[in-house]
């Protein structure tokens, strides 16, 4: 058996404990192996050990909702908000293909159900591994990881040319998944300071009971534990940039500590009462709405103002007009499997165009990854494409489906209706409505290859109103 050090972490979530303890067994050799039985105990889990594994395997059926997705989607989004490089594959005996592209739109990685051999589970975690993390892709890509040419895109270059050289705080809001960590790189390659280390801290990852002494460092004996002096983020980043990701989670009581460093750069380390100084200029970003969380008094008015001296708002992917082909092309250039990326055909293309990517250019860069592996060198039409994509959620208000049918000027629609009715002499309304309700249903449902969710899309219904009309139709023995 590999020694421990040298053998990565994997979170396993789920409230089986056969299905744990079997688990355990087969990827123990692998894997650290960490189990969980609920969200709560994710938590309480990850603020002991105090950092995200690299890769979970987690259920959808969780406590106190076991029977529902509710809780593993929650889950999924909590930990991909305070760990985005973690890279989560769903495992879950609910295998509806809707809980698949939901889970995979929200972060994850993959969806496979229940029961899975180990020996293939342990295949799929090891490519999942394989796939290199934002982190690693920016580092690659260095100032080219912000790509696109659309007017959103290009006024996010202005202000990062126009806001890195200076000294002040800069607070990025935006989506969860639009790249903010990007745009915090970028600001600090392209300052006076690009030649030093970035320092980055995210709030949501770290218990609250550690922020204080992550942040400023502490004594000898300040804590239990604390063994040894050690300095803080903000002594790291002294002449550097320290970025605060999901500021937003900041504990209201640090919020004032934070507040004095920005004003004057002082700071004591926890346990001492000797005043450091620091000039760490402080990139903060967020995926919350800091304004309501001023009206409910969750974060400090005095605070939000300091650090939203300047401010980026990163735009969503559903308003980056032909960027997602941009988009897709610069992710296929670098996860082609042998060098073969797929092609879209016409009709995906369109999809691909029309789908509003809720999970942003994190869920974008995932379909690329699926879809390079699983079509290296061919064309992927649009069932393929729609098994990937949440539509459920992804299609943009306003916009049209993939397919429209083309119908007559209302004159003329008119002219045929009176036709009708002079020839006929009495029509029966009711059942003629039906057959052409029944007509648009049929050939919505061969456009989407069978696919409820996505037919109901077409013709303007919710799912559930569609399959009742499939199902009353089927009890008036298709006569509707």
């Amino acid at each position: 058996m590999p020694a421990a050090e040298s053998r990565p972490e994997l979170l396993i979530v789920d409230d089986d404990p056969l299905i744990t303890d079997t688990l355990a067994f087969a990827l123990g050799t692998d894997y650290q192996v960490l189990v969980a039985a609920s969200r709560a105990q994710v938590h309480s889990l990850l603020r002991q050990i105090g950092h995200a594994p690299p890769l979970a395997l987690i259920d959808l059926g969780l406590p106190p909702s076991p029977h529902r997705p509710d809780e593993g989607f929650r889950l999924i989004g909590e930990l991909i908000s305070s760990a985005p490089d973690m890279k989560i594959v769903v495992l879950s005996g609910q295998n509806d293909e809707t809980h698949g592209r939901h889970a995979r739109a929200i972060g994850a990685m993959e969806f496979v159900a229940k029961p899975c051999p180990p020996e293939r589970l342990r295949a799929l975690l090891a490519e999942v591994g394989r796939i290199p993390t934002v982190a690693d892709a920016a580092a690659v890509a260095g100032e080219d990881a912000i790509v696109g040419s659309s007017p959103p895109i290009e006024r996010l270059r202005l202000q990062i040319a126009q806001y890195a050289p200076s000294p002040f705080p800069v607070l990025i809001e935006g989506e969860s998944g639009s790249g903010k960590e990007l745009v915090a790189g970028a600001l600090h390659r392209q300052s006076g300071r690009g030649a030093r280390p970035l320092v980055a801290l995210n709030c949501a990852a770290i218990a609250p009971t550690l922020v204080e002494p992550t942040l400023f460092g502490y004594a000898r004996g300040a804590f239990t534990g604390a063994t040894t002096a050690r300095a803080g983020y903000f002594e790291d980043a002294h002449d550097s940039t320290l970025f605060l990701d999901e500021i937003g989670e900041l504990p209201l009581e640090l919020q004032a500590k934070l507040l004095r460093v920005l004003e004057n750069g002082e700071f004591q380390r926890v346990g001492e009462t000797t005043t450091r100084r620091s000039s760490a200029r402080v990139i903060a970003a967020t995926n919350r709405d800091l304004r309501r969380a001023l009206r409910s008094g969750s974060f400090r008015g005095d605070l939000y103002h300091r650090l939203s001296v300047f401010t980026i708002m990163m735009p969503p992917v559903r308003e980056l007009e032909g960027d997602r082909l941009v988009l897709l092309h610069h992710f296929q250039q670098r996860h082609a499997a042998g060098g073969e990326p797929f092609e879209l055909d016409a009709e995906s293309r369109t999809l691909w165009m029309q789908y509003a990517f809720p999970g942003n250019v994190r869920e974008l860069r995932n379909v690329v990854i699926r879809l390079c592996t699983k079509y290296p060198g061919q064309t992927v039409g649009p069932a393929q494409l729609l098994a990937e994509l949440d539509i459920d959620n992804g299609l943009a208000p306003g916009d049209d489906p993939p397919a429209t049918f083309a119908t007559e000027d209302a004159a003329a629609a008119v002219a045929a209706a009176k036709r009708h009715l002079e020839q006929e002499r009495g029509i029966d309304l009711d059942r003629l409505l039906g057959q052409w309700e029944q007509h648009y249903i049929d050939a919505a449902l061969f456009l989407s290859h069978g696919n409820l969710a996505q037919a109901a899309r077409l013709l303007g219904l919710q799912r559930t109103t569609l399959y009742s009309r499939l199902q009353a139709r089927e009890r008036d023995g298709g006569s509707r």
